[in-house]
């Protein structure tokens, strides 16, 4: 009786060492993945950081090379009023801090008549500063007045001393840009607008007017180009100027005995700080009667008084 051969089964140790090869190619081969996959990762993230250069390299070559616009009408960085409408008492936004009871009706009044010179007024103005609204809520009309009457040249200064104060909107300096862009192209308009700007002022840590909204109170006081004048607030054309006249008001104010900005508003007469209620006309207005007058004495010239020469009797 024959028997045939029984099948070849592999011995204990024989199936642990076909289990350990079987292992050993799987984690072979998910070695292999996990490499590529690391490799590939590698790869994008190389050119993700490649394209986030580029991009950064652009736009601060695009900057670098837009050129800074400076404002051709602009003295001493300031922009003198060379038309004047009339102005009342700008109606508050939301959040818009209230008017100021009504100055008294100022008491004097400087006159081209009595002074040699006519009175040299700046006033250095943030478009968010409360202290800025009040002052122009006060003074507006009679400062109209002397412009119209040829009393006084008026200069305003827009600067950006509270642009930390609008949620990241900047809106101090994009207030001044926009009141630069309507001095330089409409500069008729220049003092309406700006009292639009102060007595229409957003609160502090609000997000101020949008650029297209900047743009719409500019266009509401009239343009003869608005096309143009709204691509310069909505471009933000003068930022770079408002800022640097910033610093340069705060490192010294032209025409005084060393005056530096140190807020706003800041009136200057003549050369002179005023110092006096910013929400007081009158005051306001004797201090500039006392600044012309003494321009008005400074600028005369002593006249010596004749002399009488006894005559000789006969």
């Amino acid at each position: 009786m024959s028997h045939d051969a029984a099948p070849n089964e592999p011995t204990p140790a024989g199936r642990r060492d076909a289990v350990r090869e079987k292992a050993q190619l799987v984690h072979a081969k998910q070695s292999r993945a996990r490499v590529l996959r690391r490799s590939a990762l590698a790869v994008v993230a190389a050119a993700v950081v490649v394209a986030v250069a580029v991009a950064v390299s652009w736009a601060v070559r695009s900057h670098s090379d837009r050129p800074q616009l400076q404002p051709a009408d602009a003295t001493a960085d300031g922009f003198r009023v060379t038309s004047v409408s009339s102005v009342s008492p700008g109606t508050p936004i939301d959040g818009a801090s209230s008017a100021p009871t009504a100055a008294a009706e100022p008491q004097a009044t400087p006159s081209p008549s009595t002074s040699a010179s006519v009175v040299d007024i700046h006033l250095y103005v943030d478009y968010l500063s409360p202290a800025a609204r009040q002052w122009q809520l006060a003074n507006a009309k009679q400062l109209a007045s002397w412009v119209s009457d040829g009393a006084a040249t008026l200069t305003y200064h827009p600067v950006s001393m509270l642009t930390a104060k609008s949620n990241g909107t900047k809106y101090s300096l994009r207030a001044a840009s926009a009141a630069a862009c309507v001095a330089t192209l409409d500069p008729s308009k220049f003092f309406s607008f700006n009292n639009d700007l102060l007595t229409r002022q957003p609160a502090v840590d609000s997000d101020g007017f949008s650029d297209k909204e900047l743009a719409d109170i500019a266009q509401a006081n009239g343009s003869d180009d608005p096309k143009r004048l709204r691509d310069c607030i909505e471009t933000e054309s003068y930022s770079s100027w408002v800022k640097g006249a910033t610093e340069r008001a705060i490192s010294g104010i032209p025409g005084t005995n060393g005056l530096t900005l140190t807020g706003t508003p800041m009136v200057v007469v003549n050369g002179q700080q005023y110092v006096g209620d910013m929400t007081d006309a009158a005051e306001f207005s004797q201090f500039v009667l006392t600044s012309a007058s003494g321009a008005y004495y400074k600028s005369q010239t002593a006249t010596p008084t004749p002399t009488v020469t006894p005559t000789a009797a006969p």
